[in-house]
């Protein structure tokens, strides 16, 4: 008998925080630092517009000239985001995630972020998975 794949719901991190286009970087890299987090979806009027990273930042940070404290999170971020339902079945968002070397993926629900899911959460089922159907 096999068993059905979970969906990422499952897994995801609920209540992500969130942080604004026009916000510093500086202010974003102090919300990832207090929360151990590396992805802030960037959200404008309550709709997601793009997705900052940890890299992002770093990347800012290391050209010459850049300032965390005047460079805003629109400047860096990626305005392109993976996003998925939480339905979305959890072999499905992990292979695209693999194959476009996606860090994260967005959980939205008709239009609202209801979570976030990133590589970690992809390890952590791994292992659940892994512990429930083989180390019986």
């Amino acid at each position: 008998m096999t068993k059905a794949i979970p969906h990422i719901q499952k897994y995801m991190s609920t209540s992500p925080h969130s942080v604004g286009p026009e916000q510093t970087l500086a202010t974003a890299h102090s919300m990832m630092r207090e929360h151990h987090i590396r992805h802030l979806p960037v959200l404008h009027g309550g709709k997601l517009v793009g997705m900052l990273t940890e890299r992002d930042v770093a990347l800012i940070a290391s050209m010459q000239g850049a300032s965390e404290k005047i460079t805003t999170v629109e400047d860096a971020m990626s305005s392109d985001v993976y996003s998925v339902t939480p339905d979305a079945p959890l072999d499905e968002v992990a292979a695209e995630m693999a194959e476009k070397k996606y860090g994260s993926t967005v959980v939205l629900q008709n239009g609202k972020i209801v979570g976030m899911f990133t590589t970690t959460d992809v390890c952590r089922a791994l292992s659940e998975l892994l512990h429930e159907r083989l180390a019986k």
